[in-house]
């Protein structure tokens, strides 16, 4: 797992609150152990535009079973926005499982199909 930090100051309380979160992901999916997850923190505040600051948090995983996987959420403050990608992060890898799983039935379906054509010429 990479914690990059950009826009923002690196901090041992915001990278252990990262890693508790996500290590809280790798017990309901442990085939994300084999993924490289990288994690971007991101802190906009614009200096000419008055209002609040904006922290964003981005999730890539990269090999494995779950490669490919991409999420970016916001929030007013980094906990928000780290809260939001775990949950969305969550669903996410639970759809990406099923979809898998329905391309896996649709060809075991299409090889069967071929099979018996086959068997009945």
């Amino acid at each position: 797992m990479k914690i990059t930090f950009r826009n923002l100051d690196r901090s041992d309380f915001a990278k252990e609150a990262i890693i508790s979160r996500i290590e809280t992901i790798h017990e309901r999916f442990p085939d994300l152990m084999e993924s490289n997850l990288h994690i971007t923190v991101d802190m906009e505040n614009s200096s000419l535009q008055p209002g609040p600051d904006l922290f964003k948090v981005k999730v890539r995983c990269r090999g494995g079973r779950y490669d490919g996987v991409i999420l970016e959420k916001s929030g007013e403050n980094f906990f928000l926005a780290l809260a939001e990608v775990v949950e969305h992060f969550l669903e996410r890898l639970n759809r990406f499982g099923d979809r898998a799983r329905d391309v896996k039935r649709r060809k075991a379906r299409l090889n069967g199909k071929g099979l018996r054509r086959s068997m009945l010429a």
